[in-house]
């Protein structure tokens, strides 16, 4: 007899929650053939499955409405099209703050007590695929850039294909990464690999991420990928859901807590300090698709 199967999975009718029939924008979410697995698409194919307001409104419904559904023991996350994540749309989600902070603009207390709100949305909306109690496996083809990178350092497990490439690209668009990247990923990858990544803001591929630990395993293609994904979820489904939530809320005690303390550090010094004269650079570099020149002001 299979040993998964032998082991065990969720009993019941096999009805759908939340989580499989709300109409989200930004994601698909389906049942895996695998027993009491989910798998969530980020979807925006067309755009690289940019982060913009759907996306950060959605993301912490999708997973609590996951965590909530007891059919639901284990969750793959994934992107549509070509890639994972081309990160934050910084025009969809950042355009407004531009104008209100800029030169000339008034006061500033209650505009920027305001940005420190939206960043800690941002923030708690990546976090929730930390506190979901089900285990996470982001599975990445192509680029994962920025916020990207944010969201697979929230996962449990990161597994790769060969085409993969990764970039906490902040530093090159003039922002200090707020949504969890600089706080998770120390416990990842280490001190030194962070460091060079956030400072450099370079991009890296699949070999070298699973070099340093960011994936644990990289895969030919997006098919071995995601099979593999589905096969270690389906591992994961088959063990009792009371101590697979239990093992996780034991590894997130004490971590999460530092996570926090610097989630707030960062989100009141980019409520403060986000917007430059670099920002406004980079901004206008990307859409005119040239090097940004940075001036330090």
């Amino acid at each position: 007899m299979n040993t998964v199967a032998a082991a065990g999975h969720a009993t019941g009718p096999n009805t759908q929650g939340p989580a499989f029939t709300q109409p989200w924008s930004a994601f698909t979410v389906a049942q895996a053939p695998q027993p009491g697995v989910a798998v969530v698409h980020l979807a925006g194919p067309g755009r690289g499955n940019m982060m913009g307001l759907a996306f950060w409104e959605e993301l912490p419904r999708v997973f609590a409405a996951l965590d909530a559904d007891p059919s639901v023991r284990a969750v793959v996350l994934a992107g549509s099209g070509n890639h994972f994540s081309t990160g934050l749309d910084v025009q969809e989600v950042l355009g407004a703050w531009l104008g209100k902070l800029g030169p000339g603009a008034p006061a500033q207390a209650a505009a920027r007590t305001e940005l420190l709100g939206v960043i800690r949305s941002l923030q708690d909306a990546i976090s929730s695929v930390a506190a979901c109690r089900k285990p996470v496996i982001a599975a990445v083809h192509g680029w994962c850039i920025g916020g990207g990178v944010d969201l697979v350092s929230a996962a449990d497990v990161r597994l790769a294909s060969a085409d993969a490439k990764f970039s906490i690209r902040e530093a090159r668009l003039a922002i200090v990464a707020d949504v969890g990247s600089l706080q998770r990923l120390r416990g990842i990858i280490g001190e030194g690999a962070l460091r060079e990544l956030a400072l450099t803001a370079k991009d890296i591929d699949a070999n070298r991420a699973e070099k340093i630990g960011l994936v644990n395993d990289v895969y030919a293609d997006q098919g071995e990928l995601m099979a593999a994904a589905l096969g270690m979820a389906g591992e994961m489904a088959a063990n009792s859901p009371l101590a697979v939530a239990g093992t996780k809320a034991v590894l997130n005690e004490g971590r999460e807590e530092d996570i926090a303390r610097g989630l707030r550090h960062v989100a009141l010094w980019n409520s403060s300090f986000l917007h430059s004269e670099d920002l406004l650079e980079a901004v206008t570099a990307m859409g005119e698709r040239r090097p940004a020149t940075f001036t330090g002001k």
